[in-house]
Formats: C-alpha cells, sequence, structure tokens
C-alpha cells in the first residue's frame, strides 16, 4: 500500500473514534472512557502524518512525542489528553477533561480534517 493508503486507514479509525466520542457527550459517560477514545482520536492522525512521509510511526503512545516526530503542532488541550493513554486506565481518578468535551470534539474533528485534506492531495499527486 501507498503511505496515503496507510494513512488513510489510519484516519477511518478516527473517524470512528470521532463517532463513539459524539454518543458519548452526555456527561453520564465517563470522563476517563471518554478521554481515552479522545487520546487515541489524537494520536491516530499524528501516526498518519509520519505515514504520509514515508516512515513507520513508533509503538509508543505520547502525543507530543509523535507530534514532535511528525513536525506537526499539537493543540495545548489536545496534549493534556496524554492522561488518559496510561493513568487514567490504570489509576484512581479524578481525571477530569482539559476542556469540555464539545470543545475537544471539535478541536479533533478539526484535526482530522487537515490530515485528511493532505491524505487527499498525496491520492491526487500520485494519481492513485
Amino acid at each position: 500500500m501507498s503511505p496515503a493508503e496507510d494513512a488513510a486507514l489510519l484516519l477511518a479509525i478516527v473517524r470512528r473514534h470521532l463517532r463513539s466520542l459524539r454518543i458519548g457527550l452526555e456527561a453520564a459517560y465517563p470522563e476517563e472512557d471518554w478521554g481515552f477514545i479522545a487520546q487515541q482520536a489524537m494520536e491516530k492522525p499524528l501516526k498518519a502524518w509520519l505515514v504520509l512521509a514515508d516512515r513507520r510511526p513508533p509503538r509508543l503512545h505520547h502525543l507530543k512525542e509523535l507530534a514532535s516526530l511528525a513536525e506537526q503542532p499539537l493543540d495545548g488541550r489536545l496534549a493534556a489528553l496524554q492522561v488518559f493513554a496510561v493513568e487514567a486506565r490504570y489509576e484512581e481518578g479524578p481525571f477530569p477533561l482539559p476542556a469540555s468535551r464539545e470543545e475537544l470534539l471539535a478541536l479533533l474533528e478539526s484535526e482530522l480534517e487537515r490530515c485528511e485534506r493532505a491524505v487527499s492531495w498525496c491520492f491526487m499527486r500520485t494519481g492513485i
């Protein structure tokens, strides 16, 4: 598969994560679970940027490190989701979200759209 095709597969998973986040906008949905899915929804586009650069994404989950490797900006509110990758899954909370669910969802949707534009450009450039 081409880098654009591999990146598109990662972004399909992000779209699934975003559907889950939209369903979980109710306050009754646990913040720790919502935050974990949100962290995953940010991790995948960062890895997609690496794939688009024809690089193999490392097996790590740290958002700031991935953003640095991918040479991509990372909003501080999204970087703060890092605590949900591990700590919120294995330690007693509370683990408050760094912003409202709606605000975080909008930021994640924006990141997905930005990466999707790059994938589309790669498909157009390569004629796939």
